[in-house]
């Protein structure tokens, strides 16, 4: 991928910020042609730069009050203990987040969940059954201090 040019990121900046905006929009607030930011736009998609766009929505009004964190250590840290257990967790919705890390633990999972009842049943039933799951530590959000989609592009 080439280096990404001060209009190039004005574009993405723009869009993690509100991706509804038009062509025409983001044209008028960087002073480019419509046609300019569309070719841009293109390229930054056919690059991979621009993944997808998405709604962002409100977990609360969902009814999703719990944010749970959640550190996963596996039985044995082999290829196919990974490749067994990142199939099975892609296939549980209330994952938001799931990242392989160095450290103490193997995972950690982001989760949400309606409540206290709902995250226990969750657990018992999904998460600590998930192949090669040793030992799971939870972690309850109690204040969401910051949360955005939007990375540095400077």
């Amino acid at each position: 991928m080439d280096v990404l040019d001060p209009t190039d990121r004005k574009i993405i900046t723009l869009l993690q910020g509100n991706a509804h905006l038009t062509i025409q929009e983001i044209g008028q607030l960087i002073n480019l042609s419509k046609t300019a930011v569309h070719e841009r736009m293109k390229r930054l998609h056919r690059e991979g730069v621009i993944e997808r766009y998405v709604a962002i929505v409100n977990k609360k009004k969902l009814g999703n009050l719990l944010m749970v964190y959640c550190q996963v250590t596996l039985d044995k840290q082999t290829r196919d203990a990974f490749v067994g257990f990142d199939a099975a967790v892609r296939e549980l919705p209330e994952v938001l987040e799931c990242n392989r890390v160095s450290g103490t633990f193997d995972y950690l999972l982001k989760i949400v969940s309606r409540d206290m009842e709902t995250y226990n049943r969750f657990y018992q039933e999904q998460l600590s059954v998930l192949p090669g799951a040793l030992h799971i530590s939870s972690f309850f959000v109690m204040a969401e201090v910051k949360n955005t989609t939007a990375v540095p592009v400077g």
